[in-house]
């Protein structure tokens, strides 16, 4: 039995990994009032942008953001002299980065799409799912049952909140064996040496942003021919 927990229940975060999903939901809060200057922002080169190239632009802005991001923290971790503790601190804040970046690119391409997205449920399917790939893209769709060619607009119109919560449950888990895996990678480039770690963690957040790219290309199908 727990401490402090007469009913021998084992507090929520108390879960394995559950620090991880904390962190996810951080991240969507966060980034979710800013979608639309991130939008702004991959068209500030061009007003007159169609959403195809604007989807384009963010696909580039988050590779290129996601790759720096962990490339740095790769390489300042892999420094001489840095302890396991001072790792673990540049890791746990990459991860929070990382996933920043990830909801903020996953919910613009869904603004993009004209998806608005508002409850948190339904942002988080559309978080996880583009993140995990291709396995995110078949959970929803077996679960669901109905979603169709393009989950991600599915999603937010058919699916009811019900069956996104089994969605999430499942997807909760395959993301944090992935994330958890990920991170792990990243810290070890602690005990490279230093130039190595920057690849390895510079490396590990290239493909996975390449994979969401992919994802989110599937999950919503061709750009709109013109803004809303």
């Amino acid at each position: 039995m727990a401490a402090g927990d007469p009913d021998g229940s084992v507090p929520e975060a108390a879960v394995p990994g559950q620090r991880i999903l904390d962190l996810l939901d951080k991240a969507i809060a966060l980034q979710s009032p800013l979608v639309r200057k991130n939008i702004a922002r991959a068209r500030q080169r061009n007003p007159e942008a169609t959403p195809a190239q604007v989807i384009r632009n963010l696909e580039r802005m988050y590779v290129s953001a996601l790759t720096g991001t962990g490339a740095a923290v790769g390489g300042a971790a892999a420094a001489p002299g840095v302890g396991t503790g001072v790792a673990l601190a540049l890791s746990a804040g990459e991860a929070l980065s990382s996933l920043e970046l990830s909801a903020l690119f996953a919910l613009s391409i869904a603004e993009v799409h004209g998806v608005r997205i508002d409850e948190i449920e339904r942002r988080r399917t559309i978080v996880m799912g583009i993140m995990l790939g291709g396995s995110g893209s078949a959970t929803i769709t077996k679960v669901a049952e109905r979603t169709g060619q393009h989950w991600g607009r599915q999603v937010v119109a058919k699916v009811p909140l019900q069956t996104l919560r089994q969605i999430n449950k499942i997807l909760g888990k395959h993301f944090i064996t992935k994330y958890g895996t990920k991170q792990g990678i990243i810290v070890l480039g602690r005990v490279a040496p230093f130039g190595i770690g920057a690849v390895i963690g510079g490396g590990a957040n290239a493909a996975l942003a390449t994979l969401a790219v992919r994802a989110g290309r599937r999950a919503f199908g061709p750009p709109p021919t013109s803004w809303p």
